[in-house]
């Protein structure tokens, strides 16, 4: 009898954990399809699909003790003129410089990716952030992606912005839920838009005139100039 009674027990508190991992699966997809995405035209994950690393992020450069210029060495082999450059004030004391180093050649690598299935995707990746210290790992380990950085620097995320420059730009995605507005010193509102809800695959563009004190968009990802 007790034998049954603790079988049972068993079955029950497995069935409940496979009905609460379903709930929460359900949940996670459906806040996965409603965040911005940007362009894709392959089968290749884009950024944001890309698990960020473990390792010290490339982007800022440590607040404590670092290792000195002079005893950047990796444990076997050497590191090249611009690899020394990178790792300059950027390896904490104790910790390897093979390890860092890493961090911003894998940078360099989803940029690379990216940009080979979809130059907007990489280009918008740079823009918000998602590939952590993109711009020093470009412009020191693999210069071939300046291009990428160019682009990169003339555009912004979503969110608010304050005194945008007045022209046309083209959101860096694809999502229907993108919508913006753009608002006088005054707080009124000068334009909007989409002016028709978008379609998926949907080119959504913003005309921000001139005398825009704040432009604010959600769900569009980044802009370029158009």
């Amino acid at each position: 009898m007790y034998r049954r009674s603790a079988a049972a027990a068993v079955l029950l508190a497995a069935a409940l954990t496979l009905t609460a991992c379903s709930s929460g699966g359900d949940k996670a997809e459906s806040a996965a399809d409603a965040k911005a995405k940007p362009p894709a035209s392959s089968a290749v994950p884009d950024p944001a699909d890309t698990p960020a690393t473990t390792d010290p992020s490339p982007e800022a450069k440590p607040s404590g003790p670092v290792v000195p210029d002079n005893k950047l060495t990796p444990k076997t082999g050497s590191f090249t003129a611009q690899e020394k450059k990178y790792l300059s004030g950027r390896v904490p004391e104790k910790m390897d410089p093979a390890a860092v180093l890493q961090t911003g050649q894998e940078s360099c690598q989803r940029v690379q990716r990216t940009a080979k299935r979809d130059k907007d995707a990489a280009t918008g990746a740079v823009i918000t952030g998602e590939i952590a210290g993109a711009k020093d790992a470009i412009n020191l380990l693999c210069p071939e992606q300046k291009p990428i950085l160019a682009a990169a620097e003339k555009g912004f995320p979503e969110g608010p912005r304050t005194s945008p420059a007045a022209g046309t730009y083209r959101a860096l995605t694809q999502a229907p839920n993108c919508t913006w507005e753009a608002k006088g010193k005054d707080g009124s509102i000068l334009a909007s838009g989409p002016e028709t809800p978008p379609k998926a695959g949907d080119k959504i563009t913003a005309a921000i005139p001139a005398g825009t004190a704040e432009f604010n968009s959600t769900g569009c990802y980044a802009w370029l100039p158009a």
